[in-house]
């Protein structure tokens, strides 16, 4: 049980620091073959006064891709030199540039995909929300700031009793074999236990158990505070480095972490986030 194959997506040289680090660590870790995946936009053609296109213009843009491109090469190539690893480079283009939506076919042939979290847009900030529900692989989102870790030790999972939340509990075993304790944290769960939410939280830590995990459930009222707010409180009692999340489609959970009103969770900076669909 590991990851063999992991894709990171290297947008800007804030990557390199934060993603790739921790990619790297992993594949150590899990003798993976690790991909590096960077891409630019292409040139869009702008015309003259006189009505040409121009070439100047697209000339500039081209060298200017080709050479950040080059840089961010270089240095996946320099962080890996004396790793040992087996690594792949993917230099991609596309209307976008964005090295999320333009590697989703190589993320596809991924057992894990690494990816950093930004604090603010910017146009080094790739689109994590489109990896995690296009690419069909479970994706870990390393905090924009704190520590990098890649070996969790107290995992918190978000459980709801939906297919999502049991793809990334098992997606995220790997995680959860080496981590020294894993808590299935439920909220507002059902007053009686003919509910789903609550006999399938009793089921799937059996079922963790099973695996030799160190496994335990947290029922939690959020008692009129945000589901964002509930978690994040229980994060930090915990003390937990990583929180497992089974991403819901029209769900809170989507805005949560990829809609403009939040993603709280990850500016703390100090947990990362594993989403599996």
């Amino acid at each position: 049980m590991g990851f063999k194959t992991i894709v990171t997506i290297l947008q800007s040289e804030q990557d390199i620091e934060r993603a790739l680090a921790c990619a790297t660590e992993l594949a150590k870790r899990h003798k993976s073959h690790l991909v590096g995946v960077h891409a630019e936009a292409l040139p869009i053609p702008y015309t003259s006064a006189t009505g040409f296109p121009d070439t100047e213009f697209l000339q500039v843009s081209a060298t200017m891709n080709k050479e950040r491109s080059d840089r961010l090469r270089t240095a996946f190539l320099k962080a890996l030199e004396n790793s040992g690893l087996s690594t792949d480079w993917r230099s991609l283009e596309s209307l976008s540039g964005d090295s999320a939506l333009t590697g989703i076919a190589t993320a596809r042939a991924a057992d894990l995909i690494v990816a950093a979290h930004h604090e603010t847009d910017s146009d080094g900030k790739a689109d994590i929300g489109s990896l995690v529900y296009d690419s069909g692989r479970p994706v870990l989102v390393v905090p924009h700031s704190g520590p990098i870790i890649s070996q969790f030790r107290n995992i918190v999972l978000a459980w709801n009793g939906t297919r999502e939340a049991a793809r990334a509990a098992f997606d995220a075993l790997p995680f959860m074999a080496e981590a020294e304790k894993t808590e299935i944290l439920v909220i507002d769960p059902p007053d009686t236990l003919e509910e789903t939410t609550d006999t399938t939280s009793i089921e799937i830590a059996a079922a963790l158990a099973r695996h030799g995990i160190n496994v335990s459930v947290s029922n939690q009222k959020s008692q009129g505070k945000a589901i964002e707010d509930v978690i994040q409180g229980r994060l930090a009692e915990t003390g937990a480095d990583l929180l497992v999340l089974g991403a819901y489609s029209h769900s809170w959970l989507r805005r949560l972490f990829f809609g403009g009103v939040t993603n709280s969770m990850l500016r703390s900076g100090q947990v990362a986030a594993f989403l599996s669909r």
